[in-house]
């Protein structure tokens, strides 16, 4: 299956150090490339055929949280992997928030870039070391960030909170399924249902969600 993919990013010789490093591989195919978060979404209205987009955060008229935001709304069929330079608190807490599915320094290799990528559209979640270690971070002490919301009730089945245990430990849906001994679309079934339970987009806030819930 060809991948296809969009950029945005203000920085044309980042796009252009991004684009080489997915040439490597025959199933990445870059379809558009923009220099702002509004471009994109214009290009977006033209041609929203795309697996997946790398957004950069700092951006002019509009950032990549933002972004990101309105791409998940708009097309949640599309997966958003934010590649940035930055990997501090605050813009990970916001891009995961937003709806990211990922999120990736720049200076990543291109295997790495390229199994973030596979990774995520099979429902992962493309990460550094890092970053998954500054997430941990935000899911232990999420009162840091937002004490104001009283845990709400939320019912989920044994069945549920086992596949959230197993999502939290970053586990694809292969291995979930495989780890439970189900089918991939039972897996899927599970987090569908676990999505509108928790009133989420992605894996990210799910976990954030039931660990904020005590339900995991």
């Amino acid at each position: 299956m060809i991948v296809k993919i969009a950029i945005a990013d203000d920085n044309s010789f980042l796009i252009k150090t991004v684009k080489e490093k997915l040439s490597f591989f025959e199933n990445l195919k870059v379809k558009f490339t923009t220099l702002n978060g509004s471009d994109l979404l214009k290009k977006l209205q033209d041609n929203h055929n795309i697996d997946i987009i790398l957004m950069d955060i700092e951006m002019p008229v509009l950032n990549g949280i933002e972004t990101t935001e309105i791409v998940k709304q708009k097309y949640p069929h599309i997966k958003i992997i934010m590649l940035t330079v930055f990997d501090n608190d605050e813009n990970i807490f916001n891009a995961i928030k937003a709806g990211a599915d990922g999120y990736l320094l720049k200076e990543v290799n291109a295997k790495n870039l390229h199994d973030g990528i596979v990774d995520t559209l099979n429902g992962g979640a493309a990460m550094n070391p890092s970053i998954a270690l500054k997430t941990l971070k935000l899911l232990r002490n999420p009162l840091e960030i937002d004490n104001t919301q009283e845990q709400e009730k939320i019912k989920l089945t044994p069945r549920e909170v086992e596949v959230l245990e197993h999502l939290s430990k970053g586990l694809s849906y292969n291995a979930i399924a495989d780890n439970l001994i189900l089918s991939l679309g039972t897996i899927r079934k599970h987090i569908e249902n676990i999505y509108k339970k928790l009133q989420v987009h992605n894996k990210l806030e799910a976990v954030q969600k039931a660990k904020k819930n005590n339900l995991i």
